[in-house]
């Protein structure tokens, strides 16, 4: 489906923002190879060199993304929050995941592996090892989710509040909390919107499009065979 939209409808735009968790786990760029990664790399590659302006945001399962993918894609890596200001309008761009300030378990969880040392220390071990690694941390992930009555927390308003306020009342749009919604916030007597994006599948996609007056959201399917 990804696949698709890259050789597609991601090609009518000037620039294209993914917001993180575009692979499951990417545990450092010498596994660029896997047999996983390499056609969505590849698809990536083509649609930069048609001329779309692609920018690649970390998840929380793809914190490892590095240079050498971003040149073997031809995309650039860009950090959060990232402001995204055109002609009309101001957006801030994040995975998501630093404003879910309830789940106390996972933001212990992110503030590790987003340490530097940490990663400079994972990315040392053999690819072997950081294999077995991932597939163990996305194990217990699992493990915790299904043990959850809602698996998936969301943002803490409060600290969305603040984020809003801090970044001028711009449009906020995020992943990560698998409720794709649009909110209202009423901030210090100010309307800002927040989006939230939608979880991809084999057969169904959803994409966020700005048209220079609105956002509106994109429901895609494979194409026709």
């Amino acid at each position: 489906m990804f696949l698709d939209f890259l050789a597609g409808r991601a090609r009518q735009a000037e620039q294209l923002y993914i917001l993180g968790d575009l692979f499951e786990a990417w545990i450092g760029d010498d596994d660029i190879d896997d047999p996983y990664h390499t056609p969505i790399i590849a698809a990536l590659r083509a649609a930069s060199d048609a001329g779309l302006a692609i920018s690649v945001m970390h998840g929380n399962r793809d914190f490892l993304l590095g240079d050498g993918f971003a040149a073997r894609a031809g995309v650039r890596l860009i950090s959060e929050p990232y402001i995204l200001s055109t002609a009309e309008w101001q957006f801030v761009l994040a995975h998501g995941d630093a404003l879910c300030l309830d789940d106390t378990d996972y933001m212990a969880f992110r503030a590790q592996v987003r340490d530097p040392a940490w990663q400079a220390a994972l990315l040392a071990k053999p690819l072997s090892e950081r294999r077995a690694i991932a597939a163990h941390m996305r194990e217990v992930s699992e493990t915790s989710q299904r043990a959850k009555e809602n698996p998936y927390t969301d943002l803490q308003p409060a600290a969305t509040e603040d984020f809003l306020r801090q970044h001028g009342y711009a449009t906020f749009i995020h992943g990560h909390t698998h409720q794709p919604a649009r909110h209202d916030h009423i901030v210090d007597g100010i309307h800002v919107e927040r989006w939230v994006l939608s979880d991809w599948h084999e057969d169904c996609g959803e994409c966020l499009a700005w048209d220079g007056e609105a956002l509106h959201r994109e429901i895609l399917r494979p194409l026709a065979q």
